[in-house]
């Protein structure tokens, strides 16, 4: 692997096991160049409790890896979490930095009703 994946994967690690070690429901989020996903994964991490991302049919018109993208699919997964009972998350970066499409994730789900 190369030292720009290793350092965010180590960055991941960090957080995840912060994350275990407060048993709370966190939103983890996955960028690639073209896509975003996001996850909403229970305290014990062995389910799935809501899921969105730029691979859905209604989310996948124009360009998908763009803010604007990112931002619906941050709504759209806040206001399925929501629908199931979760208010409160810990936010997953997956050891992306805090700018661009992961922050226009972050702060439309906060706009959407969660909370971190």
């Amino acid at each position: 692997m190369t030292g720009k994946k290793t350092s965010r994967l180590r960055r991941a690690k960090r957080a995840r096991m912060k994350i275990r070690q407060h048993r709370s429901v966190s939103l983890c989020v996955n960028r690639t160049p073209r896509h975003m996903y996001a996850q909403v994964i229970s305290s014990d991490g062995d389910r799935t409790l809501a899921s969105a991302s730029t691979l859905e049919q209604d989310l996948r018109s124009g360009n998908t890896g763009n803010i604007d993208s990112a931002a619906l699919v941050g709504r759209l997964v806040a206001e399925r979490a929501v629908a199931a009972g979760i208010k409160q998350v810990a936010f997953d970066r997956s050891g992306f930095k805090y700018h661009g499409r992961v922050k226009a994730l972050a702060d439309s789900a906060r706009e959407a009703g969660l909370k971190f």
